[in-house]
């Protein structure tokens, strides 16, 4: 298996004010091959704190990947770093000095000398072409055949960094790798802890890599197989998953809820739409991230305050004054609402109290309850017990709405998590907690 090791460089990771997402797309990509991720590696940009880290890296792995220190500036020092620790000198590259000087005339601005910079290579480099940016990245080999190492540089820019290894370094990496030898699947589930997970999977049988990865509200379960008989050794897996996992798996790869919610609606020529409060439009942001939702995506009525439920939702006023906002009660009529004045085929109601205030030993913070409307069917309203801040409850709320979308579509039962009406407000029940 090919070791590799991530390389990520800039004083704006070090110091905080800029997170490092390239690292683990890189990471996710290289997994994807069955390349061992050894290390992943932030410094600044000082010379001496760089060749440390090209040197540890190199110690360690046998493909390098870095991000960062190619722009025009002073402290882009990765070229300079690369070619001193390999001594090698620096050569220009007339093509790409063309490239970035085409780059300025298009959009009509005058180019300062210093991105000649960018056109420049330790000798040797193989150019990794970016459409998106001046700064091109390279890849180097080094040392004797029986054992080599590979050096590759890529541009800090995520927009820019992303297509550049999905276009040209990672098929070269699976030809290096030898990838067609291992295979892989991802099972994306939602309701389910990283832990119990983990004890459901651990006794599937089969030589297989697992994996776990909790994005929340989400969990994904990834198993990586190599040698022979791939397909069928990953089809065995996926049988085994779904009959363990079968109601918490919502989709498979690099997929999200509300992209798998499209499909089922769009495969079956449904329409949905939604009664919001405590989401604020989350639910509505989600699901038009998605290309093509007009086919099935009608609108919502972010309905926050008691007198719009009443007046666009048409939520009875003695409802509200029994129950209160925050109620199944409240949850069912604003999907019947929405479904009403949305003309849907589906409509979902979500009320709760997000916090940080707001709550009550009656409904504490994060109570949120959820109501379904459908046609072909009676409204189904469910009470939740969420946790976290603000934030988490707003998101794990819609992440629920859109779950029910998804299991009433399929036929399967709700999630059976949370307080239920049924129960007395002092007993106490399951809860969605965090792992």
């Amino acid at each position: 298996m090919i070791r590799a090791a991530i390389i990520s460089t800039g004083d704006e990771l070090t110091c905080g004010r800029t997170t490092d997402t390239n690292a683990g797309f890189i990471a996710d990509r290289l997994f994807e091959l069955g390349i061992d991720v050894v290390a992943m590696l932030t410094v600044g940009d000082h010379p001496e704190r760089l060749r440390w880290v090209w040197s540890e890296a190199l110690r360690l792995a046998q493909v390098v990947i870095s991000t960062g220190g190619l722009g025009p500036t002073a402290d882009d020092l990765t070229t300079e770093t690369v070619a001193t620790l390999l001594a090698r000198r620096i050569v220009h590259d007339e093509q790409v000095a063309e490239r970035i000087r085409e780059f300025f005339r298009l959009f009509n601005r005058p180019m300062p000398e210093n991105n000649m910079k960018q056109a420049a290579f330790p000798e040797g480099a193989v150019i990794v072409p970016n459409d998106l940016g001046t700064a091109p990245g390279y890849r180097i080999e080094v040392g004797p055949a029986d054992d080599r190492r590979y050096l590759v540089v890529l541009p800090g820019v995520p927009r820019e960094m992303q297509p550049m290894l999905t276009a040209t370094v990672l098929p070269w990496l699976a030809e290096l790798s030898g990838a067609a030898r291992v295979g892989h699947r991802t099972f994306q589930t939602f309701g389910i802890s990283e832990s119990r997970l983990d004890e459901v999977i651990a006794g599937i049988p089969g030589e297989g890599r697992w994996s776990f990865r909790a994005n929340f509200p989400e969990v994904s379960a990834r198993v990586v197989v190599r040698g022979g008989d791939v397909e069928a050794r990953l089809e065995d897996f996926g049988r085994e998953v779904y009959a363990r996992l079968g109601q918490y798996i919502y989709g498979e790869g690099d997929t999200s809820m509300e992209r798998v919610v499209g499909e089922l609606l769009t495969a079956r020529k449904l329409t949905v739409g939604f009664g919001e409060s405590c989401t604020g439009g989350l639910v509505t942001h989600r699901i038009t991230n998605v290309p093509g939702c007009s086919a099935y995506y009608r609108g919502a009525v972010n309905a926050y305050a008691n007198d719009v439920k009443e007046r666009v939702l048409g939520v009875p006023a003695a409802i509200l004054a029994a129950h209160g906002a925050v109620s199944e009660e409240v949850a069912g009529a604003m999907a019947e609402g929405a479904r009403r004045v949305l003309g849907t085929d589906i409509a979902v109601g979500v009320t709760g109290i997000a916090g940080p205030d707001g709550g009550t030993a009656e409904k504490p913070v994060g109570t949120v309850c959820f109501g379904l409307a459908a046609a072909d069917g009676p409204t189904v309203t469910r009470r939740y017990q969420l946790w976290g801040n603000r934030e988490w409850v707003k998101l794990l709320s819609s992440q629920i709405a859109l779950d029910w979308v998804r299991r009433h579509v399929l036929g399967a039962p709700l999630l059976d998590l949370g307080r239920n009406r049924a129960e007395p407000a002092s007993v106490k029940t399951e809860s969605v907690e965090p792992d």
